[in-house]
């Protein structure tokens, strides 16, 4: 276990590394709750997320020996891009084991703050699989493996953003929201306020596709989640951390689990009206405001924004879960007769004023009579989708809904 002592003494080694980042208010989240809430900008440290305390305060504290044997580490893109800076500013080289679906982003920013310093080893799909390939280069070659969240080094320095989000507002919030991975962030920022501030409402927060944490609680030890989704990688983890695991149960906090869809939501707003460019796994905290998190009204709320490291090629792929989750975009299998004038009488039959079609593609043309179609609609608003399904049982069309969660519709859109 660790102490709030030992976070504060992180703090003091971070000191002029890591950046005092900002507390902004929030009017939009504050007006959607009621309450006071601010944003802990994690997302404008100069690796742009906040995994730069946890790799640094570790890597700070290697014998000379250690330094020369070189570090090893895993990682999704965010603390890799720790991991680097530490060893671009330390003199130690470093390499960086990530899953083959890490963002290009991610990697291009890993290999300019480490240079010459870093080498960069892409394997699996997931980040467990890429920590078991850099448990086994370490124990291969002798080097001083850097955990993303499994250290109590790494865990303690991670655990400095809730004491600077203290002494900047210079007093405790009311309610922190805390974004979880493996826990690292989670188990450092709980263990200094519960010393310190238990007064204060901690919630972890983690997306409903890679809950390991709350799947590690409810089995009493860290487990392997079965089904997974890599959507938010920055705290995709399939097994919580076997050292965070024991400080978060022994400590306890609230929980909340956000859909990835909601998160895509977040994240446009974060943007459009903000101007917080947030990665998946950066708007998850504030993201559980909309509806997974209750305050009370006056409460001084505070949610950490993790992380900013979004590739912009993947917004096309936000905005469409975005619209999914809000029940705004549809798709459905229209077989068409082949006659003249039949895609004419689907949009004049059965969309509305405000519908529009998004997508339209033959999935199939050896039949004569018919032609099956795939066909996007957006809805001017959610409301609006009984009275499109009506129209569509009205109609002499065949039509089948396309559930979002069928490998079918994963497979086509």
């Amino acid at each position: 276990m660790i102490s709030a002592a030992d976070v504060e003494a992180a703090a003091a080694t971070l000191a002029g590394v890591a950046r005092r980042t900002d507390l902004v208010t929030n009017e939009r989240l504050s007006a959607l709750v009621g309450a006071s809430v601010l944003l802990k900008r994690e997302d404008l440290q100069p690796v742009r997320s906040y995994k730069l305390r946890g790799a640094y305060h570790l890597m700070s504290h290697l014998s000379d020996a250690e330094r020369a044997a070189g570090v090893v580490c895993a990682s999704a893109g965010n603390h890799g891009q720790g991991v680097a800076y530490a060893c671009a500013h330390l003199g130690i080289r470093g390499r960086i084991f990530c899953p083959t679906t890490t963002p290009r982003q991610k990697r291009d920013r890993m290999r300019a703050l480490g240079g010459e310093w870093v080498e960069l080893v892409f394997v699996g799909n997931t980040y467990d699989e890429a920590a078991t390939a850099s448990h086994r280069e370490a124990e291969r070659t002798g080097a001083v493996p850097v955990p993303a969240f499994d250290d109590l080094r790494t865990i303690a320095g991670q655990g400095t953003v809730a004491a600077e989000i203290v002494d900047q507002l210079g007093r405790a919030p009311d309610v922190l929201l805390v974004p979880v991975g493996g826990g690292g962030l989670l188990a450092g920022c709980l263990t200094w306020m519960a010393e310190r501030y238990p007064q204060t409402r901690v919630v972890g927060v983690e997306p409903a596709g890679a809950a390991s944490m709350q799947a590690a609680l409810a089995a009493g030890q860290p487990v392997p989640l079965d089904e997974f989704d890599t959507f938010a990688d920055g705290v995709a983890v399939r097994t919580a951390g076997s050292l965070t695991f024991p400080i978060i149960q022994r400590i306890g906090c609230d929980w909340a689990t956000v859909p990835e869809g909601q998160i895509c939501t977040e994240m446009l707003d974060l943007y459009q009206v903000d101007g917080v460019i947030a990665e998946p796994a950066g708007a998850l905290a504030s993201s559980a405001l909309r509806s997974q998190v209750r305050v009370g009204a006056g409460d001084l709320v505070v949610a950490i924004v993790s992380g900013g490291n979004n590739d912009v090629s993947r917004y096309s792929e936000i905005i469409e879960r975005s619209l999914v989750f809000e029940g705004r975009k549809h798709y459905f299998l229209v077989a068409f007769p082949q006659e003249p004038g039949a895609f004419r009488r689907f949009l004049n039959d059965i969309l509305g004023p405000d519908d529009d079609i998004t997508m339209f593609e033959y999935v199939k043309r050896n039949n004569r009579e018919t032609g099956p179609a795939l066909v996007g609609i957006e809805l001017g608003h959610p409301d609006d989708l009984p009275a499109l399904l009506a129209r569509m049982e009205a109609s002499p069309l065949q039509i089948e809904p396309i559930d979002p969660n069928s490998p079918f519709y994963r497979y086509v859109v």
